[in-house]
């Protein structure tokens, strides 16, 4: 199963989902549903954009477990 961490990492960060929707350029909207885990496919591009405004690699902001 595949799972996003994205929680993780901005608290990590201390950075809240509104000022990576900044960071990003994107609807806030957006940046919620995948901080909810509340997406069935994966936007390459809305992940390399999260990646880049939080410094970090993709293996930060998703999981795989069995």
């Amino acid at each position: 199963m595949i799972r996003l961490t994205l929680d993780k990492a901005l608290e990590k960060s201390g950075i809240s989902r509104y000022e990576l929707a900044k960071r990003t350029g994107m609807q806030y909207q957006i940046i919620d549903n995948y901080y909810k885990n509340k997406v069935k496919r994966y936007d390459s591009y809305v992940l390399d954009r999260i990646c880049e405004a939080l410094g970090c690699d993709i293996s930060d902001i998703i999981e795989y477990t069995k």
